[in-house]
């Protein structure tokens, strides 16, 4: 949770309140967490009336903490033209056609990285923000798609569509996904 705080406040000053609604959690969740990164220094906060700012220590994680810059710094794709969008939403439907039946089910997981990534983000997009799933759930879920949950399940942890702690799984921001349209 720590990791994806960071993640969301690398794109700019955040509150307490706009934190608990992009990780599905609440304001006082929030708080502990933020305490703990603070403690560590890894961010700052400030206060403006009774609202609390969070923002990232960055010459701590520049000068220590160089392998997490790297991670939390990775900047979006912002720059695509309108020629590169409308092919990549042509990809995309030309994908789910293929890969997806009439039905809804999964036909089979994309061996290429980029097709995989449409389906997994078609997967995720229907997960619940901030519910946590039992192993169970979460397997019973991606049953509903297609038979090798085991698979999928990885392949949501590895490409950053859902967290894991302890069995138990929630899905990420949108923020922190793999963007297939950037490969």
């Amino acid at each position: 949770m720590r990791i994806r705080i960071l993640v969301l406040l690398a794109r700019g000053e955040l509150h307490g309140q706009a934190l608990a609604e992009k990780l599905g959690i609440s304001p006082p969740t929030v708080t502990h967490h933020a305490a703990k990164l603070r403690e560590a220094s890894l961010i700052n906060q400030r206060r403006e009336k009774n609202t609390i700012y969070f923002s990232l220590n960055e010459y701590f994680l520049k000068q220590d903490a160089k392998a997490i810059v790297e991670l939390i710094f990775k900047e979006p794709n912002l720059e695509k033209n309108p020629q590169r969008a409308e092919k990549d939403e042509k990809l995309r439907k030309a994908v789910l056609n293929s890969f997806f039946s009439e039905d809804g089910k999964l036909i089979s997981i994309p061996s290429q990285l980029k097709k995989k990534l449409i389906v997994l983000e078609q997967l995720a997009a229907t997960l619940e923000m901030g519910r946590k799933y039992t192993e169970r759930e979460i397997n019973e879920f991606i049953k509903a798609y297609h038979e090798d949950f085991a698979t999928i399940r990885r392949e949501f942890i590895m490409h950053h569509y859902m967290y894991r702690e302890k069995e138990v799984y929630e899905r990420n921001p949108v923020e922190m996904w793999a963007k297939w349209g950037e490969l």
